[in-house]
């Protein structure tokens, strides 16, 4: 489905062997030129897909296949440029990376896919985590990546609670209140009158 929030996200995933290339023959200011694109490319689509009424399940997927493309782009090509910084949060990188594996894999179990809720504490903590990461980049300080290490883990931790009580995969789901909300509506078979044994 070609629109305006599809092409955007689109860019985005275009954007991952540009990254790479950039990375590794170590052009570090269009690399971060590239990146703060892909940041607000990001935070741009579904905004748009919103506004316009565009919001689609392909284009949800497509949202969610360029945001996992480009983290693990970022994370590769931050080690390749920025060793050292890496270095200093190497810990709250593998909290980073264990959460979100985490996630994945109860999506996968339960879904057979990724899970495209876009829920707004996930997109929180994923500017919170790129644009402190712009800072550590920049020869800032470590602390704001720091504190934002827990945000993307109860992030992480929400979509978990909503990948354990929606019964079938949903695409846009904005938060654990709204996958309460929607459960509920959804009409379970009267077990009431079946015997046992």
């Amino acid at each position: 489905m070609l629109n305006v929030p599809n092409l955007i996200s689109g860019f985005r995933l275009l954007l991952v062997p540009a990254l790479l290339y950039l990375a590794w023959v170590g052009e570090y200011t269009l690399f971060l030129i590239l990146f703060a694109c892909s940041l607000l490319s990001d935070l741009a689509d579904g905004f748009i897909a919103r506004k316009l009424n565009q919001v689609s399940e392909f284009g949800a997927r497509l949202d969610t296949w360029s945001d996992f493309a480009t983290e693990i782009t970022i994370l590769v090509c931050a080690w390749w440029l920025w060793p050292d910084s890496i270095r200093q949060v190497a810990p709250f990188i593998i909290t980073i990376v264990v959460s979100s594996a985490v996630t994945i894999t109860f999506g996968f179990l339960k879904y057979g896919r990724l899970t495209s809720y876009h829920a707004w504490s996930s997109k929180l903590a994923t500017v919170l985590i790129l644009g402190t990461a712009l800072i550590l980049f920049e020869g800032g300080p470590t602390w704001p990546f720091q504190l934002s290490t827990p945000i993307l883990v109860l992030a992480q931790i929400e979509q978990i609670a909503m990948t354990a009580i929606l019964p079938e995969w949903r695409p846009n789901v904005p938060s654990l209140w709204h996958a309460i909300k929607l459960t509920n509506r959804i009409k379970l078979p009267d077990i009431s009158n079946i015997k046992s044994g």
